[in-house]
């Protein structure tokens, strides 16, 4: 990121003619008094000017202070995405035997997270990770269930996850599980609502391969999603951009919707690990770009695992992210061998419907 610059001698170097000069490079923000206008300086002229010893100069001081805010973008590693559910028993069967997805770790809470990773709520809660692979190289779900909540209303903040697969149709098919067919593939709902846009093709690597989130204004927040977060941006139009950490994971679809963003009671969360000395710094460029801080850096406890540092951070129009520090991240995320026949037990002994029954009540919705 290098921001334009007014010289009494050099005139002005656009944000309009920058990509043509320096292609791949983006400006996003003009110093004071500088028009956020086409600019009429020829190209040519602009060439020479960036060209100058003094142009070079003050673009190696931009440059050098833009590299030290992006450090680490390419270390940033997309892990999963948070799913509140109501019915755990409804969604093993859609993620594990109709997705064919594994479970690879179940833990239960007697308390909220003190980061909210299961939202505003104070109970009894568990969280299921579930996927296609181990979060090293593969992109996965958390199921975060609250027993005293039995649904949640979406809003339209999440647009869908896309999965190739050419195997999960003949699952669909032998359990009925309604779907709606697109061009490519078909359209299927979590039993919460959520969307999922399978493509009928096979996959070498981890079949996750974009998160669709939406947005009010796609410059705004794709500006953030590349100079904030550090993602690289693969593919961008009018109305939508596609962001990347690495060509094997799972991509970042931001598509903007005309519609004022509602994330209700249903929204999630995505989450990246990055170094855990990063973490501090990501902090402190959130503050500085007077961005939304949910979670302040601390640490969470997993009881029996390792103990993870996060920063839990927001986007333009709220979209929850987390940053976690890769380190210890990596030694939580082991796959546990017992952890479907744990979440099996816990829905088999989890009598928080029979309880609301005896009591004349429902649960309530989040």
């Amino acid at each position: 990121m290098i921001e334009c610059y007014r010289n009494s001698r050099l005139s002005l170097i656009c944000r309009w003619h920058w990509p043509l000069v320096f292609p791949g490079v983006w400006v996003t923000k003009c110093l004071p008094k500088v028009p956020d206008l086409n600019c009429t300086l020829p190209v040519d002229i602009c060439k020479i000017l960036v060209r100058s010893k003094l142009a070079s100069s003050i673009i190696n001081s931009r440059s050098e202070s833009a590299s030290s805010k992006m450090a680490g973008s390419i270390s940033r590693r997309p892990l999963h995405y948070v799913f509140k559910i109501g019915n755990r028993r409804a969604n093993l069967e859609f993620f594990r035997d109709i997705l064919g997805m594994k479970v690879l770790r179940h833990e239960e809470f007697t308390e909220g997270c003190k980061a909210a990773c299961n939202g505003p709520y104070d109970g009894r809660w568990s969280k299921t990770m579930i996927g296609y692979g181990t979060e090293d190289d593969h992109f996965v779900m958390e199921l975060t269930y609250n027993y005293n909540i039995g649904s949640y209303k979406l809003g339209n903040d999440f647009g869908g996850l896309t999965i190739f697969s050419n195997t999960i149709r003949e699952q669909v098919e032998k359990r009925d599980y309604q779907f709606e067919a697109q061009e490519g593939g078909f359209v299927l709902k979590s039993p919460d609502g959520y969307e999922f846009f399978i493509i009928e093709d096979k996959s070498d690597a981890d079949p996750v391969k974009r998160v669709t989130l939406h947005a009010s204004n796609i410059k705004r927040s794709t500006d953030f999603w590349h100079r904030i977060v550090g993602l690289s941006i693969s593919s961008q139009s009018e109305k939508k951009t596609e962001l990347t950490a690495s060509n094997k994971t799972c991509n970042l679809e931001i598509q903007e919707i005309s519609e004022p963003i509602d994330r209700a009671s249903g929204y999630g969360r995505i989450a990246f690990a990055v170094p855990r000395e990063e973490l501090p710094g990501i902090e402190k460029l959130m503050n500085d770009n007077n961005e939304t801080i949910l979670t302040p850096l601390l640490k969470l406890d997993t009881p029996g695992k390792a103990t993870v540092e996060v920063v839990i951070c927001a986007d333009p129009d709220g979209h929850e992210i987390c940053f976690v520090g890769d380190e210890a991240f990596r030694e939580l995320s082991q796959i546990d061998g017992t952890s479907n026949t744990e979440l099996e037990k816990a829905i088999a002994t989890d009598k928080s419907d029979e309880w609301f029954s005896k009591k004349g009540k429902s649960k309530v919705e989040g």
